[in-house]
């Protein structure tokens, strides 16, 4: 008995003794986690994959990854048991050194896959002691993973010649696909270059590369896994001499994304399909540049922020090809213009149809000219806007303020660059391209246009959350520039062709720097916003080569490549003045002229009008359907008379401000109601007009 316990004991302290050490000392998973950065889609499709510390392209790689029919190959032929022993597979052992006793060759290794991965992980010199080493590190893996995960070690590590790691890696570089879609030719010859890596490298060994292969597809039909004829079809396939390239889509902003986000794997919200769609019209585009010019497109969608398809240039490996030209503060040109009169619509100091002067003007010392060196006169903003008239366009800055505009962008969140010799803060110039902002940048503003005036940060990664809405101005603001960049000309000769077909209506605006450095083109449709800049690198001018005519037509062809917008335009938002001509506007509006001093003093003298009935948030009584008079009337304190009213945007009329206004409602329903005086200030109540029983 006491013999009994006594080896009861001793067993028990050699167990706990063990399982000490094994605590102590776990397998060294370094390998495992020094693994090949990758960049992928939305839909986890690899976009770029870099090399690891060490050198190698060693891409994660999981069973769900590879081709079921090459983990059916690859067990029956290295470890027919993996899924049933602890690592160790003794019958295995056994045959092994039973046929090296006979034969006194090595005819089959006892190695198990799960050894195979210990060896990967800790490479040893070969011998007894570093086999036991492996059996020891097989049964703790075995107690630590579960048996897919083992395997997508092996999976990951394994190697394939040269400085390839892991299936994907190789079916990658020697096959140019992922090993999901290979066949059983390419499955069978990714089983056999593990056994020797270094002499069957298909690009430098490429028959010895297919030897190996054809051993494999043997011994599949003796073990019953490949039928003899289709082992017969694939022993006549070729194997691949030279490795193909990396994938390399979307490099500058995985270049970013990478820096930015150390981790093995990161998810984009790019659209792989699309990215290289755009990447191939990119190229097209660019071989058209006889002067070393390149371009750079983002596509976002409009209502979530994401960046669709991002190209930050179209030569990657050239000279600067690796500057992320989406991302590089340019002078934007006019492009920025519509921003300028969405403040101004914003403040109720114009209207898309008020009159402005396009002539000779003196700003200072500033005295800006249309870029055709002409003069158009008198013009409604609408058109000011849409032939992107320079007078007009300064002169509805000087009102609104450069430092309330720049600052609206910064809050919005551009990046905006001014030049340094600029001390003093933002000036007029900037309406004109007196400042750098990124492509990038400035495809996020417009997509705020197209989201009712609300911009918010462009989302890149799939998990990140979205950002805070910044309010550039109100939704009739927004909506008035969706009406104006609607009906921008298309560029010559694109009506000739496909334009004509175009299945969306996209409001889009172009420009163009100073020197003709750069060229942009940047517009939205109800689901997308696309931006485009053409221009060289290094900023040197290319004389004659306008946004219009360079990046409009690429800016279209885009579009042309996404698929058909599912949203429907917006309604027209409360507030809009919808009038058919500028006569019908209220008279601060038809006019648009510099601010004086005088108007000025009088504003300040007598305060911005106030709706004082209807209340705003009150419920009005509609008249009783037998009463003679069906009207109620609007009051207002304060205020520049006359005074205009509007209802929902329809014009009631221009009144004195002491004139009785009476408004007949047309039913039930909520309604806007909007007072503008002569100085363009305003007031808005909105009121619910209910009929009482």
């Amino acid at each position: 008995m006491r013999r009994l316990v006594v080896t009861a004991f001793t067993l028990l302290g050699l167990v706990c003794a063990l399982a000490a050490a094994d605590v102590a000392n776990p397998p060294d998973m370094t390998r495992a986690r020094n693994l090949s950065p990758e960049v992928t889609d939305r839909d986890g499709r690899l976009l770029r994959a870099y090399l690891t510390k060490d050198g190698y392209w060693r891409i994660k790689t999981s069973v769900r990854d590879v081709s079921p029919r090459y983990l059916a190959l690859l067990k029956a032929y290295e470890d027919q048991r993996f899924d049933d022993h602890f690592g160790v597979d003794p019958l295995a052992m056994a045959r092994a050194t039973a046929q090296l006793a006979s034969n006194r060759r090595i005819v089959s290794g006892g190695s198990t896959l799960t050894m195979q991965v210990a060896r990967l992980l800790e490479p040893r010199p070969r011998g007894v002691v570093t086999k036991l080493f492996q059996m020891v590190r097989a049964v703790q893996l075995e107690e630590r993973y579960s048996k897919d995960e083992i395997l997508s070690l092996y999976l990951t590590l394994a190697p394939f010649g040269g400085n390839l790691e892991g299936v994907r890696a190789a079916s990658l570089s020697y096959f140019g696909k992922e090993p999901s879609g290979i066949d059983l030719a390419q499955a069978a010859l990714l089983v056999a270059l593990p056994q020797s890596p270094v002499k069957q490298r298909p690009d430098r060994h490429a028959i010895r590369a297919a030897k190996g292969r054809d051993k494999v597809l043997t011994r599949m039909v003796e073990e019953g896994v490949v039928t003899l004829s289709d082992a017969r079809v694939a022993m006549k396939e070729g194997v691949p001499f030279a490795r193909q390239k990396m994938p390399l889509a979307a490099p500058h902003l995985s270049d970013r994304l990478v820096r930015r986000n150390p981790g093995p794997r990161i998810v984009t919200t790019l659209d792989g399909q699309m990215q290289g769609a755009l990447e191939r019209l990119a190229a097209q585009e660019v071989a058209y540049f006889d002067d070393g010019a390149t371009l750079a497109v983002v596509v976002v969608e409009n209502k979530s922020r994401n960046v669709v398809a991002y190209v930050g240039g179209t030569d990657y490996w050239g000279p600067a090809g690796q500057i992320d030209l989406a991302d590089r503060a340019r002078s934007p040109g006019s492009a920025l213009k519509p921003f300028i009169y969405g403040l101004a619509f914003d403040d109720l100091i114009l209207h898309p149809l008020s009159m402005m002067e396009d002539a000779p003007t003196n700003f200072g010392e500033y005295a800006p000219r249309d870029f055709d060196g002409g003069f158009q006169g008198q013009i409604p903003a609408r058109d000011a806007l849409r032939m992107s008239l320079n007078v007009p366009a300064v002169m509805v800055l000087d009102r609104v303020g450069p430092l309330a505009f720049t600052l609206m962008l910064q809050n919005a969140g551009a990046k905006l660059v001014f030049p340094a010799h600029n001390a003093e803060g933002p000036s007029l110039p900037v309406a004109l391209g007196g400042l750098g902002i990124s492509l990038a940048d400035i495809t996020m503003l417009y997509s705020g246009i197209a989201e009712g005036g609300q911009a918010q940060g462009l989302r890149f990664l799939a998990d990140a959350p979205g950002a805070p809405r910044h309010r550039m101005f109100g939704a009739v603001a927004a909506y008035y520039l969706r009406g104006i960049l609607d009906g921008v000309a298309l560029p010559e000769g694109w009506a000739m062709g496909q334009g004509l077909m175009r299945g969306r209506t996209i409001g889009f605006k172009t420009g163009t720097s100073y020197g003709f450095r750069d060229a942009w083109s940047v517009g939205f449709s109800n689901d997308y916003t696309v931006g485009v800049w053409v221009g060289r690198a290094d900023g040197t001018p290319r004389p004659g080569r306008i946004g219009r005519e360079i990046a409009g037509p690429i800016l279209l062809k885009t579009f042309e490549l996404l698929p058909p917008d599912k949203r429907q335009a917006p309604p027209v938002p409360a507030g809009a003045i919808m009038v058919d001509n500028n006569e019908q506007l209220p008279p601060s509006l038809r006019v648009f002229t510099r601010e004086t001093e005088p108007k000025a003093q009088a504003a300040a003298v007598v305060p911005p009008p106030a709706i004082s009935f209807p209340p705003n948030g009150s419920t009005v009584p509609l008249p009783d359907a037998a009463a003679k008079d069906k009207t109620i009337m609007l009051k207002a304190d304060g205020g520049q008379g006359p005074l205009t009213w509007l209802v929902n945007g329809a014009l009631v009329g221009t009144f004195d401000r002491f004139q009785p206004v009476l408004y007949a409602p047309p039913g039930e329903g909520i309604a806007h109601i909007t007072v503008v005086d002569t100085e363009g200030r305003s007031d808005t109540s909105e009121v619910r007009f209910k009929r009482m029983q």
